[in-house]
């Protein structure tokens, strides 16, 4: 597949139109939000293309991203919202709305499974299977190609998951369920920014 792949330093080009359906994903220097900084932010249309933004650690001025992730209008897509959303309230300030997350999906959709991760639906749903070795990289310097190409494949299947995944959801009359669980993922993000990482409604 040819990805239309384009790399941003610190923003979004200001004219640049995305629709209102959006697939997004970010990586970072590591998993713990207090020490590790986010890197970069992902986006795709759907339509085999990729923005990169190479954010500036220094002092994640990105208003063109921002107000494109705060706008209500436009439908995120993520694969494991709560990680993203968690370094994207911590390092952009900003808390988002009008999300679905393929994870979530995936564990209320395919209980014949207990496979989620986005490796094993990219697999099952658009036939690829891709290598997650870049996953622990880098991602604070100067990218090298197959960073590139890493990040892209991370966006650019959303879509298509998302779709298969939602006519399961429907088919099983699971939707409405997914539809309640979604709505706590702020809530979510903020019990983990308060500390609160484990399960509140276990004994």
């Amino acid at each position: 597949m040819n990805i239309d792949i384009k790399l941003h330093k610190k923003d979004l080009p200001e004219q640049l139109v995305l629709g209102d359906n959006i697939a997004v994903d970010c990586e970072f220097m590591g998993l713990n939000v207090e020490r590790d900084k986010l890197c970069l932010v992902q986006i795709s249309t759907g339509k085999k293309d990729a923005h990169i933004i190479q954010l500036d650690r220094e002092n994640y001025e990105a208003p063109n991203l921002k107000k494109v992730l705060q706008d209500r209008n436009v439908t995120k897509i993520f694969h494991y919202a709560r990680a993203d959303l968690l370094f994207i309230k911590k390092y952009l300030n900003i808390t988002l709305e009008n999300i679905n997350c393929t994870k979530i999906m995936s564990k209320i959709a395919r209980s014949y499974s207990d496979k989620h991760g986005l490796k094993d639906l990219i697999k099952e749903f658009v036939g690829i299977d891709i290598s997650k070795n870049l996953q622990s990289s880098d991602f604070g310097g100067e990218l090298n190609e197959k960073q590139i190409q890493y990040c892209a494949k991370d966006v650019i299947y959303l879509h298509q998951i998302y779709n298969n995944l939602n006519n399961i959801l429907i088919r099983e009359k699971r939707v409405d369920l997914y539809k309640d669980a979604i709505k706590f993922i702020n809530c979510r993000v903020n019990l983990d920014l308060a500390s609160f990482t484990s399960d509140i409604w276990s004994h």
